[in-house]
């Protein structure tokens, strides 16, 4: 072999080295280096929300579970979780000191549909990932808009449409009363439902009464629904409003079919502080598993939650979905940071979360998969009717969607 020979396949091979994925240098954008990932967000651990704070807890308890157990690929993860009182200037103000000076690679998990669309434009503006909003707003799903804008749950207009095609397929004569919040969530529900209902469906509303988050009670609003005729029930309302509204028909004796939606429907901060006797034969929709369903007592996913909760989470309430849906959130983040691989910078994270295919995780109902495009950014798109017994949510049908 000739020097000039062996120069050439020396070189050669100096480039293939240099073109190995293998070999090559990990990327870090804000937020990453060899040693942590650092992630923020504002959760209602005060304010008239604050029962979803729990969600937030799981989320922090979880990361310290990663964590105990080597972080990811040896990179611990320092979850930066703030109180924003479910107020959207404080979020703003929160989520501008997140960015700006924690440098969080990404904003995860943020509660409340005013609250992400108070910082959506900010954080899509300044090419910031907000990943796995608990918020079911429609126009999350517009990514021409919101690029950099993942959900990690149903919208709230799938799951109205849901309630709709059940409400007239047992009641052709439904008289429907909605209670609503007053923004973009209580809106959203309105929309599903009137989409549900079709055009010669809209006969069927008797009254759509709307509470503000800064209301003390919804009495009135529960008094002027029983009055409109409605034989149905509609309660679109975060857990403090819904129980108001489950303990007052109960006072009154009033006993439409009440349908809780999703949001309103934890035994833990719903159904126990306002009787579960008024809340029997109550319909709602699942996409979690329930951990106080005994038809989960032996499914290993929730077994592994029963254990994250015991050792991390403890002082946590093992009745109340809210810390399921926690560790749901937590894990899917969890998972896209793993399939960053080593580009850990905000580009590298997008196109993990925008290349899910078929996910599935513990806590979810079985048969619901994951995927997403850049197209996509809804996650789940499927959900179970549930009947509340008196002590619990039982499931039945088949996975319904929109």
């Amino acid at each position: 072999m000739t020097d000039l020979t062996r120069r050439n396949l020396s070189l050669a091979l100096l480039g293939a080295l240099a073109s190995t994925p293998a070999l090559a240098a990990p990327k870090y954008g804000p937020g990453a280096s060899d040693k942590e990932i650092v992630l923020g967000q504002t959760q209602p651990y005060s304010g008239g929300a604050s029962a979803y704070g729990t969600i937030g807890r799981a989320e922090v308890a979880y990361f310290d579970m990663v964590n105990a157990n080597g972080g990811i690929k040896g990179r611990k993860v320092r979850l930066i979780s703030l109180d924003d009182g479910y107020t959207p200037p404080k979020t703003v103000e929160m989520i501008r000191r997140l960015v700006e000076q924690d440098e969080v690679m990404a904003v995860f998990g943020l509660l409340g549909t005013a609250g992400n669309s108070a910082v959506a434009r900010y954080l899509n503006q300044n090419k910031v990932p907000q990943l796995l909003i608990s918020s079911g707003a429609s126009k999350w799903l517009d990514t021409a808009a919101y690029p950099m804008t993942v959900t990690a749950l149903p919208t709230y207009d799938t799951e109205a449409s849901i309630y709709a095609k059940y409400i007239l397929a047992q009641n052709p004569n439904a008289k429907i009363g909605v209670l609503y919040q007053n923004d973009d969530l209580g809106r959203d529900y309105l929309k599903g439902l009137h989409q549900g209902l079709g055009a010669a469906g809209k006969k069927h509303i008797a009254a759509e009464v709307s509470y503000e988050v800064t209301d003390p009670t919804v009495n009135a609003q529960i008094l002027q629904l029983q009055s409109s005729g409605a034989n149905v029930l509609i309660v679109a309302a975060v857990p403090k409003f819904a129980a108001q509204a489950v303990r007052r028909m109960g006072e009154l004796a009033w006993k439409p079919l009440l349908v809780l939606t999703n949001i309103a429907n934890s035994i833990g901060t719903v159904i126990q502080p306002a009787g579960p006797e008024y809340a029997v034969g109550a319909i709602s929709a699942a996409y979690m598993k329930d951990p106080t369903d005994p038809t989960w007592a032996k499914d290993e996913g929730m077994l592994r939650w029963h254990a994250f909760m015991d050792k991390y989470y403890p002082a946590g309430n093992k009745t109340d979905v809210f810390n399921v849906t926690g560790y749901y959130i937590a894990s899917f983040m969890h998972r896209l940071l793993e399939a960053c691989g080593d580009d850990l910078t905000r580009p590298g994270l997008m196109r993990a979360a925008e290349s899910a295919k078929d996910w599935q995780f513990d806590s979810l109902v079985p048969g619901i998969r994951i995927s997403t495009s850049p197209t996509d950014h809804g996650t789940i798109e499927q959900m179970q009717l549930m009947r509340f017994d008196g002590k619990r949510w039982v499931l039945f049908g088949n996975l319904m969607s929109s």
